[in-house]
């Protein structure tokens, strides 16, 4: 299929999460149903070219956080498997593109959107632990390396813009419905973001969600040391 130059412009989404360029295509939201076929012939290109590889965006925030409509699917990849990831969906039919060499790449089958990505905000990168932590489950009838639940909350506390605030709550609703390993969120949270992941910790307390008050404590501690006494 057709490879795209990179493009840029103010259309393209960063990592501190703007909107994303996707009208390629134009017209209507794709049906759900395509957005399920797409899904499954990604990620079997995917693991055929055994690329490394978690779903992340909002197929994995309705399995873990809160139900919520997706039009485009999104697969985080470790950077040096950036270029083998898209090569495998181009030779799957799908027409690609890379968009932003310090990272994302696009894709798109059936007017559907597929974003590899490669560098989150907070510069976050797909890292071994991050993949052993991930959990393969169904997802529309595929079988999907999904992120865990924590790294999904510390990318989504560290992603939040003013035009993307749907992913403060998208953290929020996972927080509220899955069990979490509060160590790892703050091992995490402590190479990503503290500030934003203690500031969401704080206004999901506010909200009657139950979060364990020495992690608060400790990410407290984290952002602000405390002062030594004088002598």
């Amino acid at each position: 299929m057709t490879n795209l130059s990179t493009t840029s412009g103010s259309d393209v989404r960063g990592p501190a999460g703007s909107v994303p360029r996707d009208d390629h295509y134009g017209g209507s939201p794709p049906r759900r149903e395509t957005v399920t076929e797409v899904l499954a012939a990604a990620i079997a290109a995917l693991q055929d070219a055994e690329v490394p590889h978690v779903v992340v965006g909002g197929l994995v925030t309705a399995a873990f956080s809160r139900p919520r409509t997706t039009d485009d699917i999104d697969i985080f990849v470790q950077p040096e498997h950036a270029g083998a990831a898209l090569d495998a969906l181009d030779r799957a039919g799908f027409e690609t593109e890379r968009t932003d060499p310090m990272w994302l790449y696009k894709a798109w089958s059936e007017g559907v959107l597929v974003d590899v990505i490669f560098r989150s905000s907070g510069d976050i990168y797909l890292d071994e632990e991050m993949l052993a932590r991930a959990t393969w489950q169904d997802c529309r009838g595929t079988s999907t390396r999904m992120i865990s639940a924590e790294d999904l909350l510390v990318i989504k506390a560290v992603t939040t813009t003013e035009r993307g605030s749907h992913h403060w709550y998208d953290a929020l609703g996972v927080i509220g419905r899955t069990p979490l390993d509060w160590e790892y969120v703050i091992r995490r949270a402590r190479q990503a973001g503290p500030r934003r992941v203690l500031s969401l910790l704080l206004y999901a307390e506010s909200n009657d969600l139950a979060v364990p008050s020495d992690v608060v404590e400790e990410l407290f501690a984290m952002v602000h040391p405390p002062t030594p006494a004088p002598s």
